[in-house]
């Protein structure tokens, strides 16, 4: 088991000199607010990037690991009050598999049990909590994957990968490099063997065009992360060379080098494209925060700025168990501080962080959802209610903050209880929504404002299919592109509005929009190519090879001759477009030809008949041949029986269309 990054802590904020610095004035503090960004907004900058565990297993979950892995001490026994390794315990509802505990039943009688990260419906159910309540982006922690936890981090790595793509969320790795002794050499290897395949999945973050990579725990001051800075900056600016954008969780004394940080590593810290101090056990109250936002936050944003740094400062719920929350005023002031202060992101710590505490996925709201002599507490803890999907919001109001959906405010505009406290009056529904345009992968949308009795906050875009509807986006605004769409497919959509307890409307009109037809494919680019002859190095190859400069040419004064190319696999065709090279030296020529298919390369019929095609340099020279009637074929003949312009059939690319 990995060393909590709780467990050093305690040492580091006794020795901390915060307590005797004087906040600013608020003049320079004020003064932060619009620091500008290094980088332009992207899957990390202007976004919200929650810590992503994913540490989580049961016994019969499947799992390499085969254990109670992180929900006990001793991960071979079942969790118990005696066997414990949670602060907070997790609202079970949402998930279809449970895992039967040790623990007493829960306070309404129904068996205590916990979910595996191990089952892909876990990971997909954290992933639509993150869609529904705008947690842009994962940072996947990974911790060192060579010893006995490695395989089954792999596979969570999988399956974070398929849940983003299906919910629309990015994800990145976060290697955390705390107790790896071999860390400078097989952290690399770890990238390049595994973890970079990953980058081709459209889900995967990529910032200023790069790939995002985190490094958590350089320069902290304990034994777990020894390394001297000339080590930590090799394996940095590695990535870097890797055409990687490198994020750095450090210290949060990084750039005095001082308490949890160790000195000497301030050439480290600004080699990373972004800085994200931690903070989980920095603070504990509204006033805490700040303290910090004056002494350190303002600092620190100075010098990512004057460095060319994204600045993307912790933000955190709170521990349960401290009773630090504060039914989320603790959290919605660090938001105000670091939003105001100009940060470039957020970073959440953490999604499902239930070992701390700290974790913003829903948690058991009231007794009656924890095990009964647990002595864990529930979101109820100070005496007010909030449901256990409470932080989630809040963080949904925070992105909103962020992004400037919602005005900087220092006031908490989530209820505790969404909609069942508080402001209950939802928004009026979106009216007259229409589509504005359309083109083969997209759909523009434009609506009427909703009104609401507090204001507004965003509108949900949904696309609808029979009677579900799937969220595709959220905007501050009454017009929303919808993008990555297929190509001549019919779509419906409709829109709701959201106002800032959380209340939303009813939906706005469905209105229906077919894409454009998309570019024709050429089914025969690549392919494989035969021929009767060539001349030269004038080979079929070339035919099919997307540069109009090279061609075939067959023996000269020989004719007949023939040019075939294989799609692949059996297909439906109905055109073929034939071109001679552009240059003006080629003469204008007409080609006698015909055209013959096959299922099997062996047995031909004729699909197009003999005719004359003319080439004609000041026309393209290109000559298109439409079939009489869809062809069924596998492999695609062009029999040559005359050229006017050369004795030889000659053709530079060879395309095949379906339609």
């Amino acid at each position: 088991m990995g060393v909590s990054r709780r467990s050093f802590i305690a040492s580091m904020v006794a020795g901390s000199t915060i307590g005797t610095w004087s906040l600013l004035e608020p003049a320079r503090a004020t003064a932060a607010v619009a620091s500008p960004a290094a980088s332009p907004a992207g899957d990390v900058v202007g976004k919200i990037t929650v810590g992503y565990q994913g540490w989580f297993a049961c016994p019969g979950d499947g799992a390499p690991i085969n254990g109670w892995w992180h929900w006990s001490q001793d991960w071979s026994k079942s969790p118990s009050p005696s066997n414990n390794a949670i602060r907070a315990w997790p609202d079970m509802a949402d998930y279809t598999q449970g895992y039967r505990t040790s623990y007493g039943n829960l306070g309404d009688g129904r068996p205590a049990t916990l979910f595996s990260s191990y089952d892909q419906q876990t990971v997909d159910t954290h992933f639509r909590w993150m869609q529904q309540n705008g947690c842009d982006t994962a940072a996947l922690q990974r911790f060192n994957p060579t010893g006995g936890e490695g395989p089954t981090r792999d596979g969570m790595a999988v399956k974070v990968r398929s849940a983003a793509e299906a919910y629309g969320r990015k994800f990145y790795i976060m290697y955390d490099v705390t107790n790896w002794t071999d860390m400078q050499s097989q952290i690399k290897t770890d990238w390049t063997g595994k973890m970079s395949a990953l980058t081709a999945s459209s889900a995967y973050a990529r910032q200023n065009g790069k790939p995002v990579v985190g490094i958590w725990g350089f320069g902290f001051n304990d034994p777990a992360r020894p390394w001297s800075p000339a080590v930590c900056l090799e394996v940095v600016n590695w990535f870097k060379s890797q055409g990687c954008y490198v994020m750095g969780g450090v210290p949060t004394y990084w750039r005095t080098g001082v308490n949890d940080s160790r000195p000497g590593f301030l050439d480290v810290y600004h080699a990373f494209h972004m800085l994200s101090p931690w903070m989980v056990g920095r603070i504990g109250n509204a006033a805490d925060s700040d303290n910090f936002y004056a002494n350190l936050n303002v600092p620190d944003q100075a010098d990512c700025n004057a460095h060319g740094i994204d600045y993307q400062p912790c933000v955190m719920p709170g521990d349960i168990t401290a009773r630090q929350r504060a039914h989320g005023d603790f959290m919605w002031r660090q938001f105000y501080n670091m939003v105001r202060v100009g940060a470039q992101g957020i970073y959440i710590s953490m999604f499902d962080e239930y070992n701390e505490g700290n974790q913003i996925a829903k948690t058991a709201a009231t007794a009656a959802q924890v095990p009964s002599g647990s002595g864990l507490l529930a979101l109820d803890e100070d005496g007010t209610a909030c449901s256990s999907d409470y932080y989630l919001r809040l963080t949904a109001d925070g992105g909103r903050m962020l992004k400037g959906q919602i005005a900087l405010t220092p006031v908490r505009p989530t209820s505790p209880l969404g909609g069942s406290g508080g402001d209950l009056q939802p928004p009026t529904a979106p009216t007259g929504l229409q589509v504005t345009g359309h083109s083969s992968t997209t759909v523009s949308l434009t609506w009427g404002a909703s009104t609401d009795n507090v204001g507004v906050t965003a509108y949900q875009v949904y696309r609808v299919t029979g009677s579900t509807r799937s969220l595709l986006g959220t905007t501050g605004t009454t017009a929303f592109t919808v993008t990555g769409l297929a190509p001549s497919t019919a779509y419906a959509f409709c829109v709701t509005a959201q106002d800032a307890a959380g209340n939303v409307s009813a939906a706005s009109n469905t209105v229906n929009a077919t894409t454009d037809a998309g570019a024709p494919v050429n089914l025969a680019a690549g392919k494989a190519t035969s021929e009767s002859s060539h001349t030269q190095g004038y080979v079929s190859g070339n035919a099919v090879d997307g540069n109009r400069d090279t061609y075939w040419e067959s023996a000269n004064n020989a004719f007949p001759q023939w040019l075939q190319v294989d799609l692949g696999a059996r297909t439906s065709t109905r055109r073929i477009v034939l071109t001679l090279p552009p240059a003006a030296a080629w003469s204008t020529r007409t080609q006698s030809l015909s055209v013959l298919g096959s299922t099997d390369g062996s047995q031909f019929s004729t699909v197009a008949g003999s005719a004359g095609y003319t080439f004609d340099p000041a026309t393209g020279n290109t000559a298109t041949i439409t079939f009489p009637a869809a062809a069924d074929v596998r492999h695609l003949r062009l029999v040559f029986t005359a050229n006017t312009g050369w004795p030889a059939g000659q053709v530079s690319e060879f395309q095949v269309y379906a339609s």
